[in-house]
């Protein structure tokens, strides 16, 4: 059943765009939407076919691409990328359908049908050179989306987000190129595929130069603190649509990544770093926090609002046990989720207004209520108040680390507080008080086709934050394979006393011998 699934959700939106071309201006909203809604349909089927109870990678597909270098077009998925891809798909398809009126709409859906395309080969690879041309092939419709649709500075915002993200890439193909050498000398064969590279036990020292090359690569996309600086230029300058995907799914990446690829490849450097990175986890949602309490721009509040989330993800991955690391993937989930719909509520008002500036706004509530009750909403989620999707993965993630450090996690609970100021602020001075700009007096309340977007995002929010099992328990169980892996790992190299020879990489066996 589902054969070759994942082959045809990476490729049919791109087929779709290229199609694209030939359709007529007057139908490319319908055929974006068309095509959206069965790519999503797609990724339904394949969480509907998923067996949460069968431990590793299911719909594998495989196909030699350089045999002689081990390089194979590899995919398969576990629960922590199945719901990622879901989400791509589901994001996708709102995005498409409720776009307004944008100049060159036909370029723009084509943009976001070849976005699509990248965003699921990241998460379906399982080959590294195929996950690199993944990873990098995103950054295009990415820099197109904020140069050509975006705001007074979009040129600066586009490059600055490129050179960023790229010299990190570089990086860390850098450091694939090390680990598939390494494992070359384990084993007298070439292999790039992550599965086979997880048998790979390396001694401390070599884990801790791979761990930073393949950091710097992670790192930059989440942001992390300090390479942060180009999302806000990003969020500021995008268009909508490029914002509510960026946020919600692109810096997934980054996080995504560190759960495929540091934690199982790299268990002793990642004990190593964990406290230094839980550290910097903090400082990003402290300072970030309170950057976003001094801001004016709403859309600006909502950047750095999901840069201060990213750093409870992080803090939940460092973790290492499964507490810490399922919060941290469900938190991916839910910031996707509330992150998007925020930054559509952002632009709501952004159609209506041209300009985000705060000080514009004022008394919202008695214009716009019911844009005003999901905003409500969405803030609540966003701070992570109980019965929402965001208080289950920031709990867990919280209670992963509170194991590690009682101290840390206090600093970081903290943030939560903070958060709540900031957002609450922000709700006042836009929605309560009296309308006093006569421009507001007669704005229209949120149409049909934004209902579409933001209804399905409030019931998400709400049925996830009550019953998060459905999407929790699959995550957990993979998971838990991980943190397995990572400890086997960490055993055979005690039982190995250190490899003291930097070349003497061994590929452990799933019993544990070595050959």
């Amino acid at each position: 059943m589902l054969d070759n699934i994942l082959t045809i959700l990476i490729f049919f939106p791109a087929l779709a765009a290229m199609l694209g071309f030939v359709v007529e201006k007057g139908s490319i909203r319908a055929f974006g939407v068309s095509v959206a809604t069965v790519e999503f349909v797609l990724s339904l089927a394949l969480w509907y076919a998923y067996d949460p109870s069968v431990v590793g990678m299911q719909f594998m597909e495989s196909m030699p691409l350089i045999p002689a270098f081990g390089i194979n077009y590899l995919l398969g998925i576990d629960a922590i990328s199945l719901f990622i891809i879901v989400l791509a798909t589901f994001i996708t398809l709102i995005g498409i359908a409720t776009l307004g009126e944008v100049k060159n709409i036909k370029n723009m859906i084509i943009t976001l049908l070849f976005l699509e395309m990248t965003m699921i080969g990241v998460f379906s690879a399982l080959d590294a050179i195929v996950f690199y041309v993944f990873w990098e092939l995103s950054l295009v419709p990415m820099l197109y989306l904020i140069g050509a649709w975006g705001g007074p500075k979009r040129i600066y915002a586009s490059i600055k987000f490129f050179l960023y993200t790229f010299t990190g890439s570089l990086i860390m193909l850098v450091g694939m190129l090390f680990m598939a050498y390494f494992y070359y000398q384990a084993t007298g064969a070439w292999s790039f595929s992550i599965l086979e590279w997880y048998r790979l036990v390396l001694p401390e020292n070599l884990q801790l130069w791979l761990f930073v090359a393949f950091f710097m690569g992670f790192a930059i996309k989440v942001p992390m603190f300090p390479f942060h600086t180009w999302l806000p230029y990003a969020h500021g300058q995008a268009p909508t649509i490029g914002s509510v995907i960026l946020a919600a799914i692109l810096l997934k990446m980054g996080t995504y990544a560190f759960v495929r690829f540091s934690l199982p490849m790299f268990p002793d450097a990642a004990v190593f770093f964990m406290i230094p990175i839980a550290i910097i986890a903090i400082i990003m949602i402290i300072y970030t926090a309170m950057v976003a309490y001094a801001q004016e721009d709403i859309k600006q509040v909502v950047a750095y609002s999901s840069v201060s989330h990213m750093g409870v993800i992080i803090l939940g991955t460092f973790a290492l046990n499964v507490e810490g690391i399922t919060g941290s993937v469900f938190l991916m989930i839910a910031h996707g989720v509330v992150s998007g719909a925020l930054f559509f509520l952002v632009g709501v008002i952004y159609d209506r207004r041209h300009t985000k500036m705060m000080s514009e706004f004022g008394g919202l509530a008695h214009v716009m209520p019911r844009y005003a009750t999901i905003f409500g909403v969405m803030m609540m989620a966003s701070v992570g108040l109980p019965l929402t999707i965001n208080f289950i993965g920031e709990f867990l993630s919280l209670l992963g680390f509170y194991k590690q450090s009682h101290i840390l996690t206090l600093l970081a609970g903290t943030a939560i507080i903070v958060g709540a100021i900031y957002m609450l602020t922000a709700y006042k001075k836009a929605f309560f008080g009296e309308v006093t700009n006569e421009k507001n007096k007669n704005l229209p309340d949120v149409n049909k086709r934004e209902m579409f977007a933001l209804i399905p995002l409030v019931i998400i929010t709400i049925w996830l934050g009550i019953y998060p099992k459905p999407v929790l328990e699959p995550i957990n169980n993979s998971v838990e394979a991980i943190v397995s892996l990572m400890n086997e790992k960490a055993i055979t190299q005690e039982a190995k006393n250190r490899i003291p020879d930097p070349m003497a990489a061994k590929v452990s066996t799933p019993h544990g011998g070595t050959h």
